[in-house]
């Protein structure tokens, strides 16, 4: 039958694009294609663009350029260009980039089988509405095999001023929980214990579906699915949480009470400006009560600073609740105005200089508060995820504890014992740095971890050195 053709990948941007990418190797290795890490091994090389925010457009543009370069050298004989950029400005891109022989938009994966037959138009750009990812799609993981991302839905109904998204992806299209469960039997089977669900907006999760459906039931779903271990949840808006979410959250053993939810601001007139509904009071009364109803959680947020009309009083505030609410893990970002958003049109601008100066701030402000919350693990017990030989020394293996999601959090370091990748351990926490624990291994069963500062009466073995 000869040699199979080779396809090489490049996925940008942020997980919901890296399953889109794991579809699209999916449909190539259905296709009979063999799947290459070298670009210039490659007869086809598939971009899955990010189109977000500014320097995601930048990133999207300049790896598009790069990989043109093996088509000119004729290594490459197709290059398709697919995801949100292309969604966004498909004309553009077309008429500014001849070396590129198709596009795709943020909802034509399956589109690439026809590319890959080679006998379709070059703009495949669709409606992205027209589409829903299903539990049969094909998908080949990526990265660690026992930890996937499972997106939820499609899409977004919310009208945040300084967000396109909804104008590229589509409104929000939630897969029914019969679809969701099956897909998470199918990850089961080949070695995941960990799920990580993501969409737009997750806290909104089924209330579009014909029978309306909830987050709590489908955490509930996912989580009793046999030989997944632990499931969580990504991207919930700051409104009400529901008592059957904090219900699930607070008690179910497999759900994690990891609370991801991007509050973007705490300025009343910075979020309003930003049209997400509330003030910062809401804020306030979030935090307050996920520390009272869920005691052992651990909150993640983002931050958006500079946006138009941020004054150095708006800063204050947003200083003075990131130092009240000590959350465990905080991102900040830069302020990027986008085509067709309300933010782009207002004109008090802030100088790029000065936001800079306000996320450092930020972080200057949330290192220590990070690290004293994970020294409050030290002489604690917790479950670990074990990734593998540690990244700094071959002597240690690498993990996270459930307190730390993939690729955004820090991780475990880990001594004095042996552990396959993907296994859940026990551990005895030994030290702390700004983001990253250190443990060694103890028996024990795995289970619900106590609050943070309830102390493991056990002496510590071993102090590991702090890594930078």
């Amino acid at each position: 039958m000869g040699e199979p053709k080779t396809i090489h990948f490049v996925s940008l941007g942020c997980a919901k694009n890296r399953v889109d990418t794991e579809v699209m190797l999916g449909v190539s290795s259905e296709s009979g294609y063999e799947i290459v890490n070298d670009p210039g091994a490659a007869e086809v090389i598939v971009v899955n663009t990010c189109g977000f925010i500014g320097p995601a457009k930048e990133e999207s543009v300049e790896t598009i350029l790069e990989m043109g370069a093996h088509k000119e050298a004729g290594t490459c004989k197709k290059l398709v260009i697919a995801g949100c950029l292309s969604q966004r400005y498909p004309e553009e891109l077309a008429a500014e980039l001849p070396e590129v022989d198709h596009f795709l938009g943020s909802s034509d994966m399956l589109k690439l089988r026809e590319v890959l037959k080679g006998r379709t138009e070059r703009m495949l750009v669709g409606n992205p509405a027209q589409y829903t990812m299903r539990a049969d799609d094909p998908r080949v993981l990526t990265g660690q095999t026992h930890s996937a991302y499972v997106k939820i839905a499609e899409g977004c109904n919310r009208e945040c001023s300084f967000c396109a998204i909804p104008s590229f992806r589509g409104k929000q299209r939630s897969r029914p929980i019969e679809d969701l469960v099956r897909e998470a039997e199918r990850l089961a089977d080949m070695g995941v214990v960990e799920l990580n669900l993501i969409s737009q907006d997750t806290i909104a999760y089924g209330r579009d579906l014909p029978r309306r459906q909830s987050l709590a039931e489908l955490l509930t779903a996912l989580a009793d699915v046999r030989g997944i271990r632990w499931v969580r949840a990504h991207y919930l808006y700051p409104e009400k949480l529901t008592e059957p979410l904090v219900e699930v959250l607070s008690r179910h053993d497999r759900v994690l009470p990891y609370v991801d939810m991007p509050l973007q601001h705490a300025s009343d007139t910075v979020l309003r400006a930003m049209r997400r509904g509330h003030g910062g009071k809401r804020m306030y009364e979030l935090v307050e009560r996920l520390r009272k109803s869920i005691p052992d959680s651990v909150f993640r947020t983002t931050f958006i600073v500079g946006h138009p009309g941020e004054t150095d009083d708006d800063f204050a505030e947003l200083v003075a609740f990131v130092e009240w609410a000590e959350v465990d893990h905080v991102g900040v970002f830069l302020y990027s105005p986008e085509d067709g958003t309300r933010s782009a049109e207002m004109r008090e601008l802030v100088e790029p200089s000065v936001a800079e100066a306000r996320r450092d701030e930020l972080m200057r402000v949330q290192g220590p508060i990070s690290r004293e919350r994970l020294q409050l693990r030290i002489g604690t017990e917790l479950d670990v995820l074990v990734e593998g030989v540690s990244d700094e020394s071959e002597l240690l293996l690498q993990g996270r504890w459930w307190g730390q999601a993939p690729e955004v959090d820090g991780s475990v370091y880990l001594a004095n014992g042996t552990a396959r990748a993907g296994e859940i351990r026990r551990v005895l926490v030994t030290d702390a740095a700004d983001y990253d624990l250190m443990a060694d291994f103890v028996d024990g069963p795995v289970g619900r971890d106590a609050p943070p500062g309830e102390k493991d009466p056990r002496p510590l073995k071993v102090k590991l050195r702090t890594l930078p």
